[in-house]
């Protein structure tokens, strides 16, 4: 078993606005599916380190199997790795399933885990976690199956980082990724960047029984409303990303049905902390008044959100701080702390786009409530291609959208630690700094979680960030799809359907 506490174990998961029965069933074996993902491009990868979007992680889950996997709560259950056990949170012992094959047919062995946790430090790797493994102070082989990993300072929470799709495990030594040789519950079959994979079930795959499809092919449809009207064609059997607004079409058709995924998904205001307006602690808290979080709720995600609170912690976290006032829609204040900074009158451009989601609504929002105490924000809506490197924290006010992160220490060393790359809004506080490192090298989780809602009161008053509501994941699937359960990392089981789901008769 994984020792050590395993975090988020008690999160809820999701409701499926679906019959219960379109959950259970005996698996049945074989048939062939189409989902459609959101990404697509040139760049689309088959090395695990490169995974960057939703398609790749659904690719990666399909050809690869990592040490540990999340469950429907978020706790992690074993994988590849029958046990991770650590008696101070800095040598953690590693212990694999035995029997387990690549794809042809090499046995998982303690090299190719020790070959693919190091990789992820190398900088001509690339790896989207490159961060993450600086902490991988070394790795030993023990035994055939059994490696001691050595962490530069304690982290409790390594159990659940390796569960990421980055840290699926390859074979010992492989470097070229123009083909895969996974242990995972597909074999890949084609691949055409930017256009499609066609992946066909592992027969010897480690979890006995399963996948029980035989094949599943992989597009991208970046535009909702045709990924929408694939599925209700059929030209599709699965798709990521319904809109709120499409979901009553859905429902209305007698062959689909929508999964709702509770998460701690984001669409952010982002206020540049080095900009003279944008960073007064006036206006930023005047713009946090100015949320209509009821309306945003209501009228954009149609009731498939939860109110946040201007931090970016939400309540399916055990690390959740409840006792934090809920911040509320004040315009009288908000006008009060413009007029106290002397930028009543102001004239502002927000940048908004699709990519965002939502934020193009919300942006208008947000105008017409301050029109309505002198502030003059002009909304920019630009496109989705190139948003995140051209426009996103380039300009002193612009909209982010941030996927939830397995665990609240990632959530604040990305996003929130002085210097991140992704801190938004270039938000500095050595106070945080101290704290983010005491909660992670302590191993009193009453200790941790008194200091991380500490934090979360921080970013509360004086981060960057305007954060409305957390987004609920909508998967939209046909009828006949079995065993499909919702995982708060991502949307269609936190990518992982390829192993759970199979058709009904």
């Amino acid at each position: 078993m994984l020792s050590r506490r395993l975090l988020l174990g008690s999160l809820a998961a999701g409701a499926v606005l679906a019959p219960a029965e379109g959950l259970i069933g005996k698996p049945r074996r074989g048939g062939r599916i189409r989902v459609a993902g959101i990404v697509a491009s040139t760049s689309d990868a088959l090395d695990p380190a490169r995974a960057g979007n939703s398609s790749d992680y659904m690719r990666m889950f399909l050809l690869y199997s990592g040490l540990t996997q999340y469950d429907r709560g978020l706790a992690v259950k074993p994988g590849l790795a029958e046990s991770i056990e650590s008696d101070d949170n800095v040598v953690w012992t590693i212990r694999l399933r035995r029997g387990v094959q690549f794809h042809n047919g090499k046995s998982l062995d303690a090299g190719d885990v020790i070959h693919s946790l190091l990789r992820h430090r190398d900088p001509a790797v690339g790896s989207k976690v490159k961060a993450v493994a600086e902490q991988f102070a070394s790795a030993r082989r023990v035994n055939a199956h059994e490696v001691e990993l050595r962490l530069t300072g304690p982290n409790p929470d390594l159990p659940i980082i390796l569960a990421q799709p980055q840290f699926v495990i390859v074979e010992n030594g492989r470097r070229d990724f123009s083909k895969v040789n996974g242990t995972g519950p597909f074999v890949l079959k084609a691949f055409a960047p930017g256009i499609r994979t066609i992946v066909q079930r592992n027969p010897n795959y480690w979890k006995p029984g399963q996948p029980y499809l035989d094949q599943i092919e992989l597009i991208a449809i970046p535009d909702e409303l045709s990924r929408v009207n694939a599925l209700l064609s059929g030209d599709v059997q699965m798709c990521l990303a319904v809109s709120p607004g499409s979901v009553k079409r859905v429902r209305a058709s007698s062959s689909h049905l929508v999964m709702e995924t509770k998460s701690g998904l984001y669409t952010d205001l982002v206020m540049r902390q080095d900009n003279p307006v944008t960073g007064h602690p006036d206006f930023v808290l005047a713009m946090k008044h100015l949320m209509d979080r009821d309306l945003i709720k209501r009228a954009l995600f149609r009731g498939f959100a939860t109110i946040a609170n201007d931090q970016p912690i939400s309540p399916l976290d055990p690390y959740f701080n409840a006792d934090i006032p809920q911040r509320a829609f004040d315009p009288h204040k908000a006008k009060f702390l413009l007029k106290r900074s002397g930028l009543l009158g102001t004239r502002l451009p927000v940048y908004v786009s699709p990519a965002a989601t939502q934020s193009v609504d919300m942006g208008s929002i947000l105008q017409e409530h301050a029109a309505q105490i002198g502030l003059n924000l002009a909304v920019n809506r630009v496109p989705s291609d190139g948003y995140w490197s051209t426009h996103w924290m380039k300009h002193p006010l612009t909209f982010g959208n941030i996927n939830q992160r397995p665990t609240t220490d990632m959530m604040f060393s990305l996003f929130f630690k002085s210097g991140a790359t992704e801190n938004e809004a270039g938000w500095k506080n050595a106070k945080f700094d101290k704290l983010l490192l005491e909660a992670r090298q302590s191993r009193d989780p009453v200790l941790r979680k008194a200091i991380y809602g500490e934090m979360q009161w921080m970013i509360h008053r004086s981060g960057g960030l305007g954060i409305p509501v957390f987004i609920s994941l909508l998967d939209g699937y046909d009828r006949r799809i079995r065993g499909l359960e919702p995982i708060p990392f991502g949307g269609l089981a936190g990518y992982t359907f390829g192993e759970k789901v199979w058709l009904a008769a």
